[in-house]
């Protein structure tokens, strides 16, 4: 049986709906406050299971009231949870969202995200050694990614990279990891200067020959990119009445690593990626909108 294994953050979402951001030393009110399961990591997980992946989830919650809302939610979703760990002294991490009419911004307190470190990735082993795919982000810190890396490189295990939020240090990664799926602001930052006044199809080419990564590119409206014989080739995104786009890169994430740990081709996991990620935005919250199998499958005859 095929394995996603997924490494990354466990958050509550505190989503805030506002007309404006309050200036500084301002108070305003807000429209209303709603709470969601989140985090990169277990977004991308609960996409990835959605449709139809074995997956399991590796991360840390707090000790608290929402830190057991989350693992029992994620139960429900049929995610394997034995091994995210509750930590005494650190709070389930938060990610506060103004979502605004056009679009919406985050800031994220990483709480026990914080503490997922190289002990808590060797405790796991076993578990990144046995998948078929691994997938990361970047809400945990960058020691513990690096070495989930190491021990799914050394059992020959398929590696993908979100690196988001963005970071410095996924450059040290590019030479390690399999498949990156920046969106465009991340891979301005992932080029090397000399790459940057390039154009994008120019600079997502020669990026392509100078690491051994597979490239990945999401665009919002405009598709998602990639790399193939040689050549840039890209799937547009299906027009969508867009109500959220929170949880959209996640959900193409998840789903990618489903569709890869199956065997599917790149530009096959690509296009169904793509079209569930698109279906993600027509509905409030990060996961609410993910699809399952059976509502992609009808997408396809549409």
């Amino acid at each position: 049986m095929t394995q996603v294994v997924v490494l990354g953050s466990l958050n509550m979402d505190l989503v805030t709906t506002v007309d404006r951001l309050p200036q500084i030393g301002e108070t305003i009110f807000a429209k209303r406050l709603d709470y969601f399961i989140g985090g990169k990591g277990a977004n991308q997980a609960v996409a990835a299971s959605r449709v139809g992946g074995n997956v399991t989830m590796l991360g840390k919650v707090g000790k608290d009231t929402f830190g057991e809302r989350i693992i029992r939610h994620l139960q429900q979703e049929t995610l394997e949870v034995a091994a995210i760990a509750a930590e005494d002294q650190q709070s389930t991490g938060i990610a506060n969202v103004f979502k605004l009419p056009k679009d919406n911004c985050i800031m994220v307190v990483p709480g026990a995200n914080a503490c997922v470190d190289e002990a808590y990735v060797k405790q796991n082993a076993a578990t990144i050694e046995t998948a078929t795919v691994l997938l990361m982000q970047l809400e945990t810190p960058i020691e513990a990614v690096k070495k989930a890396l190491s021990i799914a490189k050394a059992a020959g295990v398929t590696t993908i990279l979100n690196p988001a939020p963005f970071s410095e240090e996924a450059k040290e990664l590019l030479t390690e990891i399999e498949y990156i799926t920046p969106n465009e602001l991340e891979f301005q930052g992932l080029l090397p200067n000399d790459l940057k006044a390039l154009s994008f199809e120019a600079a997502m080419l020669e990026f392509s020959t100078r690491f051994q990564t597979r490239l990945i590119v999401t665009r919002g409206s405009k598709g998602v990119s990639f790399v193939e014989k040689g050549k840039v080739v890209t799937i547009p995104t299906r027009k969508a009445k867009v109500v959220d786009t929170t949880g959209a890169g996640d959900t193409f994430n998840g789903i990618l690593a489903t569709q890869l740990s199956k065997g599917e081709t790149l530009e096959t996991a690509i296009e169904l990626a793509t079209k569930g990620a698109t279906l993600s935005t027509t509905k409030f919250g990060a996961q609410t909108g993910m699809p399952t199998l059976n509502e992609l499958e009808k997408l396809k005859n549409l």
